[in-house]
């Protein structure tokens, strides 16, 4: 069951980080499908509230944020957009001629403003945010299991998963604190489509350098233990 789960998890994962990187890539090389369309409706979310104050920290400045929702007709199609801030709505109108830019049929900018929420802290993206480190241990994980096998069925010497351990470690620690440089960017504005797949490189890529060094100490022990100092490798 926790094998099927995960499997999900990563599947959904990467549709997502796929759906962002190629939304990104399109608007920023032009790509995107334009079609004419019309506002059929605009609908107005406000939420308010403060943001902390005293012991629970913040200023507790009261702020008022609100969104919308677009509905457009594009052709004989009705499409929606939630989540667009005010910025990108300002002038808009309901029965407003516009032109809709599209990625697989998808509306990601109306008259060149960016209505494409991205990643977003709410629904599916947040478990995905919250369930990352565990989809990101796991995939190193395999990683380190098929690096391991094939090692061992290139003549060196087989690894035991607890030999592996401290590779995996070296792999999440590194995976981890990329995550947490991410967000430290991403505080100052600056973030990438693809981010989930710079920890997980990054942790994978130091988990095999940690698996290297972890084959050489084993090739070297067992070589001391066996008669004669040599060991033949285990398939």
């Amino acid at each position: 069951m926790f094998r099927l789960v995960t499997a999900a998890l990563i599947l959904l994962l990467a549709m997502r980080t796929y759906e962002e990187t190629g939304v990104a890539y399109a608007q920023s090389n032009g790509t995107l499908h334009t079609a004419g369309a019309t506002i059929t409706k605009l609908t107005s979310h406000t939420t308010s509230g403060t943001d902390g104050g005293g012991q629970d920290g913040g200023s507790g400045d009261w702020f008022v944020t609100t969104k919308y929702t677009i509905e457009l007709r594009v052709g004989s199609e009705t499409k929606a957009v939630h989540g667009v801030p005010d910025d990108s709505v300002r002038d808009f109108r309901e029965g407003q001629r516009v032109r809709a830019g599209l990625w697989h049929g998808r509306v990601v900018e109306i008259d060149g403003r960016d209505v494409w929420r991205g990643w977003y802290p709410e629904g599916w993206d947040m478990a995905l945010f919250v369930l990352y480190p565990l989809i990101t241990g796991y995939l190193i994980a395999v990683a380190l299991a098929a690096a391991a096998y094939l090692a061992g069925r290139h003549g060196r010497v087989r690894l035991e998963r607890r030999e592996r351990a401290g590779s995996w470690g070296l792999g999440f620690l590194v995976a981890i604190a990329v995550c947490f440089a991410l967000m430290g960017c991403a505080a100052f504005g600056n973030t990438v489509a693809y981010w989930p797949l710079v920890p997980l490189t990054a942790g994978t890529a130091a988990a095999l350098v940690g698996l290297r060094g972890a084959l050489r100490r084993a090739r070297a022990a067992r070589a001391e233990d066996a008669p004669g100092g040599s060991v033949s490798a285990q398939v």
